[in-house]
């Protein structure tokens, strides 16, 4: 069973918007008992051919925060996204709160700083976030304590974030005809991914389960929400007693033939600066293509 601090007695009400160019959903979490709450894996719009960035998506949230009279207090990221840009900082400018992630994001920063051969301006240390967290670190969103399990497998940095009865797991897992996401990243490991998931599937059985993308398997309605025992019992690559040798060898197999995310080479450039765009020697807005170098 969890050693966790998990008080299933506060059931936050739980906001989902589906961004169907990333097949990625962010979430408004709203404390039961007061008007704060956080916002948890948010989105900016890019178009990258032409290289424009909107704010469509964000502005969503901000209006639905706006509207409900809340109080934002952290904007939650699940990790180093590598197929969506997150609009931490307009949201933080439009709403406050603070922007948050695991403290293994200063692996990320060294590992892509080299690849994007980023100079010493560009800070390795974390410092672009306002908390960096590590396993088991608590939090409050209004009276509704929140916690933090770390979880690396699918990149070093991911977290999965309790919230009262909800956990939102980033890409860690999917839904359980999804199954599990990659580990072929810089810093992935599908052994790692496997020991993460059978951590998270040490919550109560009645935990909801919240998920950071849905592709929509087989042609079925999008879903993003689902329970540890549904995953224990039904997830395609970890349900049913599968082996951690099972997974690895499928993982592993199953990631060589994937292509890489679209949007890789702009959403790590913008992620590990916590969203902000780098902007060239000008201080223009600009983005590095790597050749050769993923």
């Amino acid at each position: 069973m969890s050693t966790y601090p998990v008080d299933m007695s506060v059931k936050p009400e739980v906001e989902a918007f589906f961004d169907p160019a990333t097949n990625t959903i962010s979430y408004i979490v709203k404390d039961p008992s007061s008007n704060s709450c956080a916002i948890v894996d948010s989105v900016m719009d890019i178009d990258y051919a032409a290289g424009r960035i909107t704010y469509e998506h964000a502005d969503e949230l901000i209006a639905y925060v706006q509207k409900n009279d809340l109080k934002l207090e952290w904007i939650i990221e699940t990790h180093v996204h590598a197929d969506h840009l997150s609009a931490a900082p307009y949201i933080q400018q439009k709403l406050g709160g603070k922007i948050g992630v695991g403290d293994k994001i200063m692996v990320v920063q060294d590992t892509f700083g080299k690849v994007f051969n980023e100079g010493t301006e560009f800070q390795r240390d974390g410092s672009q976030f306002d908390k960096l967290f590590v396993e088991g670190d608590t939090y409050t969103i209004g009276n509704m304590q929140a916690f933090a399990m770390y979880t690396p497998g699918h990149t070093p940095a991911c977290m999965v974030h309790v919230m009262g009865d909800a956990a939102f797991v980033g890409d860690t897992l999917f839904m359980p005809d999804g199954g599990s996401a990659r580990a072929d990243f810089p810093g992935g490991d599908a052994g790692t991914l496997y020991d993460s998931i059978q951590k998270v599937l040490t919550l109560p059985d009645d935990m909801r389960l919240f998920m950071c993308h849905d592709y929509g398997p087989n042609g079925r309605d999008i879903a993003w929400e689902t329970t540890v025992g549904e995953e224990k019992a039904h997830n395609i690559h970890v349900g049913g007693g599968k082996t951690k040798e099972e997974f690895v060898k499928f993982r592993t197999e199953r990631d060589a033939q994937l292509d890489m995310p679209k949007l890789i080479i702009p959403s790590l450039q913008v992620n590990m600066r916590a969203g902000a765009v780098p902007t060239d020697k000008d201080g223009n807005p600009m983005l590095k293509v790597p050749v050769n170098a993923l």
